[in-house]
């Protein structure tokens, strides 16, 4: 594996955990899109049997990508989510 190829697996785990997080995606359509790009594998940066990436530190991590890549609406979306998670979590 080189550079560019952890780079772009990097890329992918934010992507695919933003849609997971914020629900516009499920891992059924994560999987059947992979089945119709005939693409073998697609990356998280959680373990999606054992959370669904609505974690704190998950989340810090993701909007911490948005930031480097700009896109700024994604960061509030996730953030709005994120407090909505310490709501649950105090309670």
């Amino acid at each position: 594996m080189d550079f560019l190829e952890d780079l772009s697996m990097y890329n992918e785990a934010m992507k695919n955990s933003y849609y997971l997080i914020t629900k516009r995606k499920t891992l059924d359509d994560i999987y059947i899109s992979l089945e119709e790009e005939t693409i073998d594998a697609f990356y998280l940066p959680f373990d999606p049997i054992e959370e669904d990436g609505r974690s704190i530190d998950i989340i810090d991590m993701v909007i911490d990508y948005f930031i480097t890549t700009e896109e700024y609406e994604k960061c509030e979306e996730l953030t709005k989510i994120k407090e909505k998670c310490l709501k649950t979590l105090i309670e």
